[in-house]
């Protein structure tokens, strides 16, 4: 297992290669964190509660689409709890003894992170039963009829998971948390606050409608809103005269590609794929992240959600059908028969 894996800050050659800007970008206490109102008021409970019994939270799972601020949150907490919080990622833990491995280096209170933690192997699941319920460690020793089992005391830490795909997780697993929480998409006023927060740390002059400009284009995340927010400083210092107003930012994100609804370049061909190729649908996943040679799990679990959330598209037994709002978006004339959803037919039809 790499050293790197364990820290929370990663080797020295990661930080110079890691973006700086992003890393200023990511608030470190609750109240500096903007959303998921409902969350952070459970979050403040829990944390005072574990605080005045001088004990560690219990397990965390935070679920919900990229981009939300599930790490964010994670370092969060282990900064509020004064504790020091190793980063690891499902796909990395190959092994139980990978695991067992982070384990052994814990100490009391601290936090261990896994991202992705729907894609921890099998082996390495059942390594992290016993640690997360009793903080034991059961290791085999030798192989066949010689082989025996031995029980290690571990420190009492707290495990965040953090997951894009909920369903994926086992049952056993998700059952060892003691609170599942799923992160929301933001509201657009939610989104301008943390343009405007992020656009004061990083020294670019912008005004409130050029901060709702682009929030209102970030797709109700705020890792986008981030990205796109560094996109438009770059148009308004190369194309303008470096202050971002609604008009800057709005022919800057034009420029980048990103429409008034937030849908990029990537996201738009999925749509007109769907309108032009299959004449609105109903289409298989399959097919559709092949005609826009993407992954399929780029396109269900990056793509459809937001066009989901805006009535786009429609998930249907059949396949997804593209809703008469994405023709009206695209500026096309929708068929004049209505496709085929697979639903059973209404009462008067």
């Amino acid at each position: 297992m790499r050293e790197e894996l364990l820290s929370a800050s990663g080797s020295d050659d990661e930080r110079i290669v890691e973006d700086r800007d992003e890393l200023g970008l990511r608030p470190t206490s609750l109240d500096d964190f903007v959303g998921q109102e409902q969350l952070k008021a459970h979050l403040r409970v829990m944390l005072q509660a574990a605080r005045g019994r001088d004990q560690p939270m219990g397990h965390l799972l935070f679920a919900g689409p990229p981009g939300l601020g599930k790490t964010t949150l994670a370092s969060i907490i282990a900064n509020e709890m004064d504790a020091t919080i190793h980063i690891t990622s499902g796909p990395a833990l190959e092994k139980g003894g990978d695991l067992a491995a982070i384990l052994t280096k814990l100490e009391d209170g601290d936090v261990l992170f896994i991202d992705e933690i729907h894609r921890l192997a099998r082996p390495v699941e059942e390594v992290l039963y016993p640690a997360m319920e009793d903080f034991q460690l059961d290791l085999v020793l030798g192989k066949g009829p010689a082989a025996r089992t031995m029980r290690l005391p571990v420190a009492k830490f707290t495990l965040i998971g953090a997951t894009t795909r909920t369903g994926l997780i086992t049952g056993p697993l998700r059952d060892r948390f003691d609170y599942p929480a799923r992160l929301d998409f933001y509201e657009p006023k939610e989104l301008q606050s943390i343009v405007a927060r992020a656009s004061g740390i990083l020294d670019v002059s912008i005004d409130e409608q050029g901060a709702f400009e682009i929030a209102v284009r970030s797709r109700g995340t705020p890792r986008i809103a981030n990205r796109l927010l560094r996109q438009v400083r770059d148009f308004a210092e190369v194309e303008r005269n470096g202050i971002v107003t609604e008009d800057v930012a709005r022919d800057g994100l034009e420029f980048f590609g990103v429409d008034d609804r937030g849908l990029d370049k990537a996201t738009r061909a999925l749509l007109l794929s769907l309108c032009n190729m299959f004449n609105g649908g109903p289409v298989g996943l399959k097919t559709l992240s092949i005609s826009v040679s993407e992954p399929v799990e780029t396109v269900e679990d990056v793509y459809e959600p937001y066009l989901i959330q805006q009535g786009l598209i429609m998930r249907t037994p059949k396949g997804r059908v593209a809703t008469a709002a994405a023709w009206q978006h695209l500026g096309m004339t929708p068929p004049t028969a209505s496709p085929d959803t697979g639903l059973p037919p209404g009462l008067f039809d």
